[in-house]
C-alpha cells in the first residue's frame, strides 16, 4: 500500500497540459497555490493537499479513514476471500480500508484500519519502535522471575527481543508493551518459559485504545486520537487528516 506523489510542477503540466515552462513561470508568479500557500516547483503533492491555479481548484483534499476494529479469535488479518475466515468476510465496513499489521488467528483485539497509506506503511515497519499493548493470559501463575525474563528480552527465533513492559494483572494475567512485532512472539517468549498462552488480546497501538469495543465492532478514530497518531508516526506531515464518519458503527 503506497502513496504515489508527484512534484507541483509535473502535478501543473499534467492537469492543465501546458509546457515545463509554462508550469514553471506559474509557479514562480505565485499563481498555484498549495493549501493557501504559495507552491514551489519541486514540491511533493500529496493527495491531502489542496492545489488551486488561480481561482480554479485542481485538487480538493483526500480524507482519510482510520477505523479501530476488535478482530475476533478466530478470524485470519487479511482481506484475500480466498482463504478461511478471513477479515473480509465478516468486516461491516464501507470504505476500502487495510488492516494496519498482523494479529494472529489464535490473538483477538485491536486492529487500526485505514486507507493512508504513508501512516500504514509506517506503523507496520519493524523498526519504527511503535508501541503495541496486549493482554495476555497464560496456563498456570506467573513467578517475578519470569515476568522479569519477559520484560529484559527472550532469544526467539536467534534474535533477542527488545525491552518491554510487563505488569501483573492477576495471578495468570499479565499486560505486555512491545516495540516490534516478530512473528507470534509473545506466544514464543512465553512458551520459552515454559508457558501456554490460553488468551492474547490487543489493547493499543500507539495512542489508539480498544477501549470498549466487542469483537467485531468498530469505530472512527477521533479527530485527537488522528493527530496524536500522525504526530507520533508521521510529524513532518501536515495534521490535516480527518476521519470519515458512520453514525451506525457501534461504541
Amino acid at each position: 500500500m503506497k502513496v504515489l506523489t508527484a512534484s507541483l510542477q509535473h502535478f501543473i503540466v499534467q492537469k492543465l497540459q501546458i509546457s515545463n515552462q509554462q508550469a514553471v513561470a506559474f509557479i514562480l508568479d505565485g499563481q498555484v497555490r498549495v493549501n493557501g500557500q504559495k507552491g514551489q516547483l519541486r514540491q511533493a503533492i500529496q493527495p491531502e493537499d489542496e492545489v488551486s491555479f488561480k481561482a480554479q481548484i485542481l485538487q480538493t483534499p483526500k480524507i482519510w479513514t482510520y477505523l479501530a476494529y476488535y478482530k475476533p479469535r478466530g478470524i485470519e488479518t487479511t482481506l484475500n476471500q480466498n482463504i478461511t475466515d478471513n477479515l473480509a468476510a465478516i468486516l461491516t465496513v464501507d470504505q476500502k480500508v487495510f488492516p494496519v499489521g498482523r494479529l494472529d488467528k489464535d490473538s483477538e483485539g485491536l486492529l487500526l484500519l485505514t486507507d493512508h497509506g504513508t501512516v500504514y506503511d509506517k506503523i507496520i515497519h519493524a523498526d519504527s519502535h511503535q508501541e503495541k499493548e496486549y493482554q495476555v493470559t497464560v496456563d498456570k501463575p506467573l513467578t517475578p522471575e519470569a515476568l522479569q525474563q519477559l520484560a529484559s528480552g527472550i532469544t526467539i527465533m536467534g534474535k533477542k527481543t527488545r525491552p518491554a513492559r510487563v505488569q501483573p494483572i492477576n495471578l495468570h494475567t499479565f499486560s505486555i508493551t512491545l516495540t516490534q512485532g516478530l512473528n507470534r512472539q509473545i506466544r514464543r517468549m512465553c512458551y520459552k518459559l515454559g508457558y501456554q498462552v490460553q488468551q492474547l488480546i490487543r489493547t493499543r497501538i500507539i495512542n489508539i485504545q480498544l477501549g470498549r469495543l466487542q469483537p467485531g465492532e468498530w469505530r472512527p478514530l477521533t479527530h485527537p486520537e488522528i493527530q496524536e497518531l500522525l504526530q507520533t508516526v508521521a510529524p513532518l506531515e501536515r495534521k490535516k487528516h480527518l476521519s470519515a464518519t458512520n453514525p451506525k458503527s457501534p461504541e
